[in-house]
C-alpha cells in the first residue's frame, strides 16, 4: 500500500540529480564527455604561450653547445689508481684547482681494466695541458703514471656536420610525411599534423635551452627519434576522425566539430596509456643514467626523448585535431552542414516546447540518419567470423532427403 510518505520519498528521489560520472569513468567510456574541440580557443592560447616561451629561450638564451660544436680539448686517463677507483668528483676537483675553471664534462667510459675517465673542456694551450696532466698524475696517481694520460684537440666542425645532416633529414622527413598524410587522409589533416610536428620539435629544443643541458650530437639524434612517436599518435586520432566523419555532409545528427571531439575522446585513453608506458622507461634512463651512473650520453638522449613524447601526446590531443576542425570550417559545405544541424536542433526544441507549426518529420529523419550511420559503420568494419560452436558446424549429408519416395508401398 502506497502511503503519502512513500510517495513523497519517491518524488524526492526522482527529482534528485543524477550523480556525475568520475573523470576515470568518462576517460574509459570515451563518450565525448570532454569538450576539447569546443574549447579549442583556450588550448590555442596554452600552446601559443608554451611555444613562445621555448622560442624566446632559444633566441635570447641560446643553447649550451658541447665540445663537438665549439671545439675544445679532451683528456683521457685510466679510471683506477694504484690503490683505489678514481671518482668523477675527484677529477673535477683536480681540474678546477689546476685550471681555475670547471670542466665541460667528466665521465667514466668502459668496464673493468679498460675503464677510462674522459675529461672535456674548452680549448687549452700546450702549457695548460701539461699543467693539468701533471696535476692529475700527482694527486690521483692513475695506473701507468703520467704517460698513461693522453690529450687530443677536438674540432667543432664535426658537430656542425652532424647538425647539417640532421636538418636535411628533418626537412626530408617533413616533406614525405606531408605527402603521405595528404594522400592517405586529406590536405588539412596533413597541414595540422605538420603544425603539430613543428610544435613538438620547437618545444623539445626550447626545454633543452631552458634547462641548460649541454647540446651534443646525441641530443640531435634523440630529437629526430621523437618525430615518429608524435606522428604516430596524431595519425591514430586522425584515423578515428576520418571514421566518425564519413558521409557527415549528408547527416544532421552531429557537426564535424562534434564528431571530431568524439573521436578525440574515443582515443584519449589510448593516447594517455601509450604515452605513459613510453615515458616510464625513458624516465628510468634519466634518473638512473644521470643520478646513479652519471653518464652524459644517457642524459642527452633521455631528456630530449621524454620531453618530445610528452609534447607529442599534448599536441596530438590539444592542437592537431582542434586545428583540423578550424581548417575544415573554411569549407562552405562543412559550415552549411553545421547550420542544418543547428536548425534541426532548434526545430526539436520548439517541438518540445509545444509550439505549433513545427515539422513532425524530425524524428523520422533522425532515425533514418542513425540507420545510415550504422550502415556506413558496418560497411567500413571487418565482417564477423563464423562461430566454431556446434550450431555453426555443417551437418554431414546422410544420403537421405526428407520427403523422398523410398519405393515401398505403405500399408
Amino acid at each position: 500500500m502506497t502511503t503519502p510518505e512513500n510517495a513523497s520519498e519517491g518524488q524526492a528521489s526522482a527529482e534528485r540529480p543524477a550523480k556525475r560520472p568520475s573523470v576515470f569513468n568518462r576517460l574509459y567510456l570515451g563518450n565525448g564527455a570532454f569538450d576539447i574541440v569546443g574549447k579549442r580557443r583556450r588550448w590555442y592560447v596554452v600552446t601559443s604561450v608554451i611555444f613562445l616561451v621555448c622560442l624566446g629561450s632559444m633566441v635570447f638564451k641560446g643553447f649550451n653547445l658541447g665540445i663537438d660544436f665549439v671545439g675544445g680539448t679532451k683528456v683521457q686517463m685510466p679510471a683506477t689508481s694504484v690503490s683505489k677507483q678514481i671518482t668523477v668528483d675527484e677529477v673535477k676537483s683536480v681540474f678546477t684547482r689546476a685550471m681555475g675553471t670547471e670542466a665541460s664534462t667528466v665521465q667514466v667510459a668502459g668496464t673493468g681494466a679498460s675503464q677510462q675517465v674522459l675529461i672535456r673542456s674548452e680549448t687549452l694551450n700546450t702549457e695548460q695541458v701539461t699543467k693539468l696532466k701533471n696535476a692529475l698524475a700527482t694527486e690521483l696517481k692513475p695506473q701507468g703514471g703520467l704517460p698513461a694520460i693522453s690529450d687530443s684537440a677536438v674540432s667543432g666542425s664535426w658537430g656542425g656536420e652532424i647538425t647539417t645532416q640532421a636538418v636535411i633529414a628533418l626537412i626530408v622527413f617533413l616533406v614525405l610525411v606531408t605527402i603521405f598524410l595528404a594522400v592517405y587522409f586529406e590536405r588539412w589533416m596533413a597541414v595540422s599534423a605538420l603544425v603539430a610536428l613543428i610544435f613538438d620539435t620547437g618545444v623539445t629544443a626550447g626545454v633543452y635551452s631552458i634547462v641548460g643541458f649541454e647540446l651534443t650530437p646525441g641530443t640531435i639524434i634523440g630529437l629526430l627519434t621523437i618525430l615518429g612517436f608524435s606522428l604516430y599518435d596524431t595519425v591514430v586520432v586522425f584515423d578515428k576522425v576520418k571514421e566518425n566523419t564519413r558521409g557527415i555532409l549528408g547527416l544532421t545528427r552531429r557537426t564535424y566539430a562534434e564528431a571530431s571531439n568524439l573521436a578525440l575522446n574515443q582515443t584519449l585513453m589510448r593516447s594517455l596509456n601509450t604515452s605513459l608506458i613510453a615515458v616510464l622507461p625513458v624516465l628510468g634512463l634519466l634518473v638512473i643514467g644521470v643520478g646513479v651512473l652519471g653518464v652524459g650520453t644517457l642524459k642527452d638522449l633521455a631528456l630530449v626523448q621524454m620531453t618530445g613524447m610528452i609534447a607529442g601526446a599534448f599536441s596530438s590531443i590539444f592542437l592537431a585535431t582542434p586545428l583540423l576542425v578550424d581548417l575544415k570550417l573554411t569549407d562552405p559545405k562543412v559550415r552549411q552542414q553545421a547550420e542544418r544541424v543547428a536548425a534541426r536542433r532548434a526545430n526539436q526544441a520548439r517541438k518540445a516546447a509545444g509550439e505549433t507549426g513545427v515539422e513532425s518529420t524530425d524524428e523520422e529523419s533522425l532515425n533514418a540518419e542513425l540507420r545510415k550511420e550504422a550502415a556506413m559503420a558496418a560497411a567500413a568494419s571487418v565482417p564477423a567470423r563464423t562461430g566454431k560452436g556446434p550450431e555453426s558446424r555443417k551437418v554431414r549429408p546422410t544420403g537421405k532427403t526428407a520427403g523422398r519416395p523410398s519405393g515401398k508401398k505403405r500399408r
